[in-house]
């Protein structure tokens, strides 16, 4: 059947559902119904309360195929699964994709080893893996034992996604690991992508009083109590308001209301869950976006989205989120993790020198604009059209034939990376690290070239 007759089914977090990844799977259902080489799209997706509604995008079918936090969401999927007959399986993935309770969540994640042997071509995004999560700040560990079983339990689960026909992952940290520890030869890179293209970001010196902002799900690895106390450092003699957007994580039920009880007052908006077609005012609206963050657990669907919309950052020197400066292009203002004093002196180096900020939301703007989702869809398709690895194998049996599929998927790799880095460095303007005298406790920031000594 040629390629673009295909059929696609796409097991996900979709909006209005708050469950992580939702907005990622919105616009990646979106971007393959948009391609050339897909016919069809069918997003498998959870239950929602009563009053809740789904909105298809255009050449997409929803389906409510699973329950968040149920046992029982495997089999509905492949029951689902079994009746749409798809060409293709798209799994969008976290680690909690599936549930905030373990058993759940780990069932879940067998799913794709189960349509794999219903003999359904499955391909597995995967946007976080066990060996760079730090489970305690994640909210899925009590204590080192209970930490040892998780990891091993999520070594177990990694072998299971490995047996997806594809894997792909967003970090080329990611394809290392799962290639050298595992031994996997169907692990591939697939950049995050950029959900949209707005245009140029608008003039924020127009919005009055500065606005910071933190974005996302709160209350697990992202705390916004050292915010607070950050914005409270700032607030003498600077017109700013802080703005808390987003919902509690699923591990953290109530943890925003409890905040805002507590700590809430003049300047501080806690906005709820802000609808799809509210984001990019949102960002668009604000001098500088925070990351309140004391760990990670994966490349940050927040981080491309400030990109997008021009907004400069301020980001803990941890994990994922310093490499993505590294291997992405973003700019970022550094703070110690967990610190309010580190992070209110990033904060006010942003909001004290407007050209710096203008700067920065320039650059995140053009690293954002590398690769856009359209073109990962089409690279996770690409994959996805090709034999099974074991197909190959199983002909010929040989060494050889292990080492050349291996090599095509890396080649394969470097040419889709480096067209998008090209790309990247083909704009302007650059802002670069600076190293400075003192430890971390004063991290390194990155400063526009013209203001380089």
């Amino acid at each position: 059947m040629p390629m673009h007759n295909k059929k696609v089914a796409v097991v996900t977090a979709f909006p209005p559902s708050q469950t992580t990844l939702n907005e990622y799977g919105l616009h990646l259902v979106s971007a393959l119904a948009s391609s050339s080489q897909v016919g069809e799209v069918v997003a498998l997706v959870e239950n929602v309360p009563a009053g809740c509604e789904y909105v298809a995008p255009a050449g997409t079918r929803v389906v409510e195929a699973w329950c968040f936090n149920s046992v029982f969401s495997p089999f509905r999927i492949l029951r689902t699964l079994r009746r749409e007959r798809p060409d293709v399986v798209v799994f969008n993935l976290h680690f909690s994709s599936f549930g905030s309770a373990r058993i759940p969540a780990a069932l879940g994640l067998m799913t794709p080893m189960m349509t794999r042997l219903a003999r359904l071509r499955t391909v597995s995004v995967l946007h976080n893996i066990i060996e760079t999560v730090d489970l305690s700040g994640a909210g899925f560990s009590y204590g080192r034992v209970t930490e040892r079983l998780m990891r091993f339990v999520g070594t177990a689960l990694t072998w299971l996604l490995l047996k997806s026909h594809v894997v792909t992952t967003t970090l080329p940290r990611y394809v290392e690991i799962l290639r050298g520890k595992y031994g996997a030869n169907n692990v591939v890179l697939a950049p995050h992508g950029s959900f949209e293209t707005p245009p140029p970001p608008p003039d924020r010196e127009k919005h009055l009083p500065a606005r910071i902002l933190a974005f996302g799900k709160f209350g697990t690895y992202k705390k916004v109590e050292p915010l607070i106390e950050a914005f409270h450092r700032l607030q003498p003699g600077r017109n700013i308001e802080l703005v808390i957007a987003g919902t509690d994580s699923p591990n953290a039920p109530g943890y925003l209301a409890d905040v805002e009880a507590r700590l809430g007052g003049p300047g501080i908006t806690f906005t709820g869950y802000v609808a799809e077609e509210d984001v990019a005012a949102t960002f668009q609206e604000s001098a500088v976006a925070v990351f309140p963050y004391t760990s990670t657990t994966g490349s940050s669907g927040v981080l491309h989205q400030a990109g997008s919309y021009g907004s400069a950052v301020v980001l803990p020197d941890i994990g994922d989120l310093a490499e993505l400066l590294t291997e992405e292009g973003y700019a970022a203002e550094l703070f110690e993790a967990d610190d309010p004093i580190s992070m209110a002196g990033a904060i006010a180096r942003i909001l004290d020198d407007p050209e710096y900020r203008r700067d920065m939301g320039m650059q995140n703007y053009h690293a954002s604009c590398g690769v856009p989702i359209s073109e990962v869809a089409d690279w996770i398709m690409l994959h996805a059209g090709l034999p099974a690895v074991e197909s190959l194998l199983g002909k010929t049996g040989t060494n050889r034939s292990e080492r050349m599929v291996s090599w095509s998927q890396r080649e394969m790799d470097a040419v889709f990376v480096g067209r998008w880095l090209t790309r990247r460095r083909s704009h302007g303007p650059r802002v670069e690290y600076r190293a400075t005298a003192h430890s971390r406790a004063q991290p390194n920031r990155r400063v526009p070239r013209h203001k380089r000594s």
